[in-house]
C-alpha cells in the first residue's frame, strides 16, 4: 500500500515496487492520475489497483487496507508517503486552515493508515511500514512551523509504533527525506523561488534528490534486507543532517 501515489516519490515507489514483483494498492486524492498509473503498471504485467482517497479520512484509509487484504490476500508492506506542505510563512501569519490541513495530512494521515495497516499485518505474522518524514522532522529548515511540527510528529509516531509492535513482527521506520524534486516541491518553489538555492545548498551533495532515490530507500526498508531495522529515522537527505 502506497499513499501519495499519484506523483513524486509515491509514483516512483509504485513503479519500483511493482518492478520488484510487489502487488501494489495505490492511494491518492487525484483519481484520474492514480488510475492512469495503475493502468500503466497493469499494462507492464504488474498487479496494481487504484484506490482514490484522502489519508486524512480514516474511512478512506481503512478502505484502502481492506482492498489490499481482499484483493491480494493481505498486507505485507506500507509506504505512508502522502504529504502536504506550504512555503515558509511566519508562524503568526499562517492561517489556521493551513495548520489544520498540514497536520491532517502529514500526521493524522499516518495515524489513520497505521491504525488499520498494523492489525492487517499482525494477522499475517508481521510486516513493514515506512513513513515519510523530512529533514524538517529533525530541525527547523525554513519550511513552515506547522510542517516542521508535523514531520517531527511522524518520527514520534514511528518510534512509538515500532516499540509497541516489534515483538508482534511489525517493523516501523521513517525516512528523513531531504529536498526532493517533486511536484509539491515545485509548487513551494513557485511561491518562494529564493528557497531553491538554499535547499540544494543544505545537502552535502549540493543538489536535490530525484524521487526514485527516496523510493529505493523505502523499498529496502520494506524488504528482508532490513530485517533488523525498526524504530529508525533513516536519512535520505544527501547528508543534510550530517552537518
Amino acid at each position: 500500500m502506497i499513499t501519495g501515489a499519484s506523483s513524486g516519490i509515491g509514483a516512483a515507489a509504485a513503479r519500483l515496487f511493482a518492478a520488484q514483483g510487489a502487488a501494489v494498492v495505490l492511494m491518492a486524492r487525484r483519481e484520474e492520475r492514480l488510475r492512469a498509473l495503475a493502468a500503466e503498471l497493469t499494462a507492464s504485467g504488474a498487479r496494481a489497483l487504484a484506490v482514490p482517497g484522502d489519508v486524512a479520512s480514516e474511512a478512506d484509509a481503512a478502505h484502502a487496507v481492506k482492498v489490499a487484504v481482499t484483493e491480494f490476500g493481505g498486507l505485507d508492506c506500507a509506504f505512508n508517503n502522502a504529504g502536504y506542505a506550504t512555503a515558509g510563512t511566519p508562524l503568526h501569519e499562517t492561517d489556521a486552515a493551513v495548520y489544520e490541513r498540514t497536520m491532517d495530512v502529514n500526521v493524522r494521515g499516518v495515524w489513520n493508515c497505521m491504525r488499520h495497516q498494523i492489525p492487517a499485518m499482525v494477522s499475517r505474522g508481521g510486516g513493514s511500514i515506512v513513513n515519510t518524514s523530512s529533514v524538517a522532522g529533525t530541525r527547523a529548515t525554513g519550511a513552515s512551523a506547522a510542517y516542521v511540527a508535523a514531520k517531527h510528529a511522524v518520527i514520534g509516531l514511528t518510534r512509538a509504533a515500532a516499540a509497541e509492535y516489534g515483538e508482534r513482527g511489525v517493523r516501523v521506520n521513517a525516512l528523513v527525506v531531504g529536498s526532493t524534486r517533486t511536484e509539491m516541491m515545485e509548487q513551494v518553489l513557485r511561491t518562494a523561488p529564493e528557497l531553491e538555492d538554499r535547499f540544494a545548498a543544505d545537502a552535502i551533495q549540493k543538489r536535490m534528490a530525484a524521487p526514485v532515490e527516496v523510493a529505493r530507500a523505502a523499498a529496502w526498508l520494506c524488504g528482508d534486507g532490513s530485517s533488523f531495522v525498526t524504530g529508525a529515522a533513516v536519512p535520505v537527505d544527501g547528508g543534510a543532517t550530517a552537518t
